[in-house]
């Protein structure tokens, strides 16, 4: 197809047009209010971050508004080192690593991110991946220098590339070192950590969950795609030997891919068995491509979307004979299906639909409909033939009404290709509302055609149907100027006239007649970053998170409702739903408002506060409200003193952070007494303390006089129990001062599978203490470990246990998830023991426990 190109310099000529129109061409908060699925209801947030779109397929234009509400709810911020990144699962599971993160989909969250106004959630988690500790770049196939490559298309920021860059070649490097076969010249991967757990190859060797090593299109195709990005990067960074060496190794990997996974008779790309295998006597010989060898040697099948995966990054464009392996995905007995595409192709001898996660062998996963989608986008707009941007448009369409569950926008793990169903893939508390994918960037970069380059030259390649009424794309960040292309058949939905428009700051730069791609060379000469401030390392920082366990920041309340939690309010996520739960609540509390109190341990300079606010008022039975009025407070050393605002304050609304912007002040304990509605009771999901932060910041020390902590480096104290799980759990954590409610990372002991219906966890001071007050952090994962019926404080009088007198706590009931306080007549003794009595058949346990004689 023949491109148009247009110098900018002649363009007003060519035109003759007026050069401004208004800069909004959508209305955004109409485009928002039209959309009835909102969890996120924060439109400040959506109108200030992220690109607008409208299009005559509401399918599409709701999931596409439903992707960026599934984003913030992925959305982490972690600590102020770290600063932001994203989760998988809406839970943090054990395999994920600091703050939940997963590397499996970062290229796609990081591809999704790079269109949000702000660049520094996306290059945050570019940088999270190498220097945060806990982050696991390794444990899945991804792309990680391809990734930050493609965010500076989008906002240029070569210091930071160039200060990527040695940690983009050591990952590389680690790569290689563990993966790389040089007599073969590619790389192997196992299905499970390529992402794909059951599937079709894996299913004939001897682990069918994690698969034998094999050369797989997808994880070479991601390390080709990480090689041109650091041979670009070291270009930049005038290291011109280094970018020769990166050339030809993608170079060579590339050769290798197409002479070795290309089968010229069935068309495709397919895995490469590393080593012989076998599984019920039929026998796998290394170096053969799927049934090549084994059981179904010699089948006309075997094909799986990864055969695809080489054109998401242009390794391939239009040539023969590849271009036929897309005849396959508009085939009922290929990939087609109503809820598709399936990643194996129907007639497969070991195609399977399984209704239990994680099985690769037809369910339709949209980790793999993302991969295609974006491979087919790149094969049309090099000039594909085999396939039309018609059927790139009925795949997207098809996409989109997949994230649907009872007719409202959702998305689970994978779902059934004929009905659409997530059942099987849909854990609680786990799968719901799943960020392993991608949509956004489909539909910039793929329907309205927005292709992302590194110089001035503005292209665009609309896949979007030339027979629409309309489409526009509204107020894209895009190398540091807004961005919108609006079509409109008609010139009646948009004022700016018939045809296709492009608009760059609000002026009109092209309009054209038809939807033909264009090209306009120096449209968008760089522009000069804004001087950096100094120290360049002061940022804007949440003081309130607390995700790695520390004493401070610390969070304490007038009640807590059982079942939420105050360590929710401080773990860098926030959504508003109540299954699953992420919030604290005052349900059933006596009080007629209550308070939160957060203490940063020491001073701090403050300009923001934002609390997120509960409204449950569509969820019958539930008596959570968002509260009439919330009062900021800050301690003067004396007494609580009401904070000035500088404007007068909205109500509080529902699913929407309550914003209270401050004259600059530097405080260290605040509280926020929240006056519940009428009859009701008040909620929050998260709080945030922002202000300014020389990096790295360091950890507040806890304050001294804590009788049970031991960092491991002293003999005493020492913690013992009635018994310990398995999996971690042990004593000597209870008192290392961390604490972590989540799951991950594994920092608790709890007495999980023990027979008994009582257990006791123990601390040996070494020395005879005297001792007033102990704390527990009870750990409570809903399952197996759940708050105890009842905890004993006792001690060790010589002879025998005793228990504490004069017992005050913090709460009658024990709550999970929280801290639970127990005063007492002061004892001295060399040991304490917590008698812990079990809830029903779960069992107990606790992330610290801290002893004070105070």
């Amino acid at each position: 197809m023949l491109y148009r190109t247009y110098l900018l310099c002649c363009l007003a000529v060519l035109l003759q047009l007026p050069t401004s129109v208004t800069a909004q061409v959508l209305d955004k908060q109409t485009l928002l209010q039209r959309e009835t699925f909102w969890d996120n209801r924060d439109f400040d947030w959506y109108a200030e971050q992220i690109p607008f779109f409208d299009c005559p397929d509401p399918d599409i234009t709701t999931t596409y508004y439903y992707r960026w509400d599934l984003l913030t709810k992925h959305l982490t911020y972690g600590s102020p080192n770290s600063g932001y990144s994203f989760t998988e699962f809406i839970d943090r599971p054990f395999w994920s690593g600091a703050y939940g993160a997963i590397s499996c989909p970062a290229g796609f969250q990081l591809y999704e991110a790079r269109w949000l106004r702000s660049p520094r959630i996306a290059n945050d988690y570019s940088k999270y991946w190498f220097r945060t500790p806990g982050a696991q770049p390794r444990n899945y196939s991804t792309w990680l220098a391809d990734s930050a490559w493609e965010i500076d298309k989008v906002h240029p920021n070569r210091e930071l590339l160039i200060d990527l860059l040695p940690d983009l070649i050591r990952n590389y490097q680690a790569w290689e070192q563990r993966h790389f076969v040089p007599e073969v010249g590619l790389f192997w991967q196992t299905g499970h950590d390529d992402g794909m757990e059951f599937n079709i190859n894996s299913r004939q060797t001897q682990d069918i969950l994690r698969g034998a090593p094999s050369y797989r299109p997808s994880f070479n195709a991601y390390m080709w795609a990480d090689a041109q990005a650091i041979a670009r990067i070291a270009t930049l960074a005038n290291q011109e030997d280094l970018a020769e060496t990166y050339r030809q190794k993608a170079d060579s990997l590339r050769q290798a891919m197409l002479e070795r996974m290309w089968d010229p008779r069935r068309q495709f790309f397919f895995p490469i068995l590393k080593n012989d295998e076998e599984r019920d006597g039929h026998q796998l010989k290394a170096l053969t491509r799927t049934y090549e060898s084994g059981q179904f040697a010699g089948s006309p099948y075997g094909r799986e979307l990864i055969g695809y995966v080489p054109w998401q990054f242009n390794l391939l464009a239009d040539e023969a004979p590849y271009d036929q392996a897309w005849k396959k995905l508009m085939d009922r007995d290929g990939f087609y299906a109503d809820f598709g595409p399936s990643t194996v192709e129907r007639n497969d001898p070991m195609f399977l639909l399984q209704n239990s996660c994680c099985w690769w062998s037809g369910q339709s996963w949209p980790y793999a409909t993302t991969q295609t989608l974006k491979g087919l986008a790149n094969f049309l707009q090099a000039d594909g033939q085999t396939l039309t941007s018609d059927d790139y448009v009925q795949m997207l369409g098809i996409y989109a009404r997949s994230h649907r569950k009872d007719g409202r926008p959702y998305l689970a793990e994978a779902l059934h290709p004929d009905t659409g169903s997530f059942e099987g893939h849909d854990g609680y508390n786990h799968s719901e509302h799943y960020l392993h994918s991608g949509f956004c960037d489909l539909v910039i970069t793929g329907l309205v055609g927005l292709i992302p380059r590194d110089d001035d030259t503005l292209q665009l390649h609309p896949l979007a149907p030339a027979d629409w009424d309309y489409f526009a794309l509204d107020d894209v960040p895009y190398r540091g100027y807004s961005l919108s292309v609006v079509w409109d058949k008609s010139g009646q939905r948009y004022g700016l006239g018939s045809g296709f428009h492009i608009l760059v700051d609000g002026e009109t730069i092209y309009t054209g007649d038809t939807l033909f791609p264009v090209v306009l060379a120096g449209a968008l000469p760089l522009r000069d970053a804004a001087p950096s401030p100094a120290p360049t390392n002061v940022v804007d920082v949440n003081f309130a998170v607390n995700n790695d366990g520390h004493y401070y920041p610390r969070m304490s309340a007038s009640f807590t409702a059982p079942g939420t939690s105050l360590s929710k309010l401080q773990d860098g996520n926030y959504w508003y739903l109540l299954h699953p739960p992420n919030r604290w609540t005052s349900a059933d509390s006596p009080n007629a408002s209550d308070w939160i109190e957060l203490d940063l341990g020491v001073p701090r300079e403050v300009h923001t506060v934002k609390l997120y606010v509960l409204d449950d008022t569509q969820i019958a039975d539930s008596s959570i409200r968002a509260p009439e009025r919330i009062v900021l407070e800050s301690w003067d050393g004396a007494a609580w003193q009401p904070l000035d605002m500088p404007t007068e304050q909205p109500a509080p609304e529902g699913g929407r952070p309550y914003v209270l912007r401050l004259e600059s002040i530097t405080v260290q304990r605040l509280r926020a007494t929240l006056q519940h509605a009428g009859g009701f009771r008040s909620g929050l999901t998260e709080i945030e303390v922002w202000g300014p932060a020389q990096l790295p910041l360091a950890t507040v020390p806890p304050p001294a006089g804590n009788l049970a902590y031991n960092d491991g480096s002293q003999a005493f104290p020492q913690a013992t129990a009635s018994h310990h799980d398995r999996f971690g759990g042990v004593p000597r954590s209870a008192i290392d001062g961390i604490t972590n409610f989540s799951p991950t990372p594994t920092n608790r002991w709890t007495s999980y599978e023990s027979q008994t219906k009582s257990d006791w966890l123990q601390i040996d001071f070494g020395n005879p203490t005297e001792f007033r007050r102990v704390e527990l952090g009870i750990y409570d994962d809903r399952g197996g470990v759940q708050p105890p019926e009842k905890f004993e404080i006792q001690y060790w009088d010589g002879q025998d246990w005793a228990a504490v007198e004069d017992v005050r706590l913090s709460s009658e009931q024990p709550l999970g998830s929280q801290w639970n306080s127990a005063a007492f007549r002061p004892v001295t003794s060399r040991k304490v023991r917590i008698l812990f009595t079990h809830r029903g058949d779960a069992r107990s346990g606790v992330t610290e426990v801290m002893v004070w004689n105070e």
